[in-house]
């Protein structure tokens, strides 16, 4: 079927940019803060519903789930309804679920409004990007880059912080509750600015297969990434039968989407080196990044005696040189080749984790809080030049679709990032706990003994054994922290040769314009 004619609506001007990338801007946040926020809530959720904490963890694999399913069936949806009126409908439903979410009666209703919540904010991030690409002329395409990757950056650290605190001094209901104004305003703001550049559409046909085939092996990955932890991975019957079904379901669902005259995903995007290049190292080094913004706080509050408001300080400044340096990367990557941008960005991160891997247990606040303030640099010089090469060179009707999947790739990433780390980090701490007590047994347990006999103030053996096991627990987390932080940096540095797979045009700032003029 051939494309409709349509020639692209002019740049907003003054304060209607402005308050079009706030608005966007604001839904953007919303969202991705929503994938994160109920993490530090569930304990609080599981025991006002009366369920366990494992049972409570739904509440985050279903979002995940139609969040995932929904991401990829952008391109179709936009073509069909067009983008701003699927991106309005996608903002108006979230507020709706997130209501139903507060209101909640009982854990099986929560879950139901999650899973709503998930499938409809999928949409939303790729739609952000087009329309806001579409608000700024070529020129600027990397400072309107630049204010698209600030939210979603930040919004993940910010999320379990907002939670923790809303729950400590609210009520859970209120991490949805505070949706509503948001995402009224967003969808306000959008509406009067955005109402008369309605890009065209076009009757499809869906593709009710390769939507079927999406949903089953994305739902069996994602929850094997979810409960694999729990379920002890392959040993566990469950999960091998959740990866049986995801692989060939995946399998199946790239047999039949090639085939298809009108497929659900379009897989044709892959054919193109920047896409699949330039997708594939924002997916790796997101999925590294969320991973490890997992376990630094997860380590310094069970390890290191740090309150969660503590680590939350230790993560706060990494948004800081963020929003400093973003903007002024927007403004130069037209100017520069933007794979030096994507590797000067892959660097930082690896002297941030090399850094953190020096860490020992005498680490004090100002010396851990250091390597988190540095990566602040990476993080703005990571997301507009890799997005700026992945969609370079794709024509206009099939922005939504490229930006659909590429965050498909990148929110998988962060989810297998978040179950790999925290597994990998949790079985080298075993491994080193039972090297650790090897050593003390064969010394002659000199430790307890010097722990039982302070006269006065000396513990009994049992006290004085525990506190040796507390104490190689520290030592055998510190020693699994620092071997993950340092693989993590080297996988860093092996992701910049992927980087320069790319080719983008000479001509300034090409793929920054050619990804503007695509979001039209």
């Amino acid at each position: 079927m051939s494309q409709p004619s349509f020639t692209p609506h002019a740049p907003l001007l003054g304060s209607a940019r402005v308050w079009g990338t706030l608005a966007l801007s604001a839904a953007t946040f919303m969202n991705v803060l929503d994938s994160s926020i109920a993490n530090v809530s569930l304990p609080a959720i599981a025991g006002d519903m009366g369920v366990s904490p494992n049972q409570g963890t739904w509440v985050i694999t279903s979002f995940g789930v139609a969040n995932a399913v929904a991401v990829p069936l952008t391109g179709w949806l936009s073509q069909r309804f067009g983008q701003v009126r699927l991106f309005m409908t996608s903002v108006l439903l979230f507020v709706l679920a997130s209501w139903l979410c507060g209101l909640a009666p009982n854990m099986s209703v929560l879950i139901a409004a999650r899973a709503l919540q998930g499938f409809v904010a999928g949409p939303m991030i790729p739609l952000s990007q087009a329309l806001l690409l579409s608000s700024y002329p070529p020129a600027l395409a990397g400072l309107a880059m630049a204010m698209w990757s600030m939210t979603t950056l930040v919004a993940p650290v910010m999320g379990p912080l907002l939670g923790g605190w809303i729950t400590d001094n609210m009520t859970w209901p209120w991490i949805f509750y505070i949706n509503i104004p948001v995402g009224l305003a967003a969808a306000g703001a959008t509406w009067m600015l955005y109402h008369q550049r309605e890009t065209p559409t076009r009757k499809l046909p869906i593709d009710s297969i390769g939507l079927a085939l999406l949903v089953v092996w994305v739902s069996a990955l994602q929850i094997m990434l979810d409960k694999g932890k729990e379920l002890d991975w392959f040993d566990s019957p469950e999960i091998v039968a959740y990866a049986i079904v995801a692989a060939i379901g995946f399998a199946f669902f790239l047999a039949w989407e090639l085939t298809d005259d009108h497929p659900v995903v379009d897989l044709s995007l892959f054919k193109r080196r920047n896409f699949w290049a330039g997708a594939l190292a924002t997916a790796v080094g997101y999925g590294l990044f969320f991973g490890n913004v997992v376990v630094l706080p997860l380590w310094l509050q069970q390890f290191m005696g740090y309150t969660a408001t503590q680590a939350g300080m230790v993560m706060a400044p990494v948004g800081l040189l963020a929003i400093v340096f973003s903007p002024i990367v927007g403004k130069n990557v037209g100017k520069f080749d933007p794979r030096w941008f994507a590797t000067f960005s892959f660097l930082v991160f690896a002297l941030v984790l090399w850094l953190r891997s020096r860490f020992n247990t005498q680490a004090d606040f100002d010396t851990i809080m250091i390597p988190t303030f540095i990566q602040g640099v990476a993080m703005a010089f990571f997301f507009i030049p890799l997005m700026t090469l992945t969609l370079s060179g794709i024509t206009p009707e099939r922005i939504p679709s490229a930006s659909g999947v590429s965050n498909f790739m990148r929110i998988t990433a962060g989810a297998m990032g978040t179950s790999l780390a925290t597994t990998i980090w949790e079985d080298r701490a075993k491994l080193h706990h039972t090297q650790l007590v090897e050593s003390i047994n064969a010394g002659s347990n000199t430790a307890v003994q010097t722990l039982s006999g302070l006269g006065s103030s000396g513990l009994d053996t049992t006290q004085a054994l525990s506190q040796v096991n507390r104490l190689v627990d520290q030592q055998s987390f510190m020693l699994s922290t620092s071997e993950l932080f340092f693989v993590s940096s080297l996988l860093f540095l092996a992701l910049i040769p992927l980087v320069w797979l790319t080719k983008p045009k000479r001509s300034g700032g090409a793929g920054a314009q050619d990804a503007a003029a695509g979001a039209h």
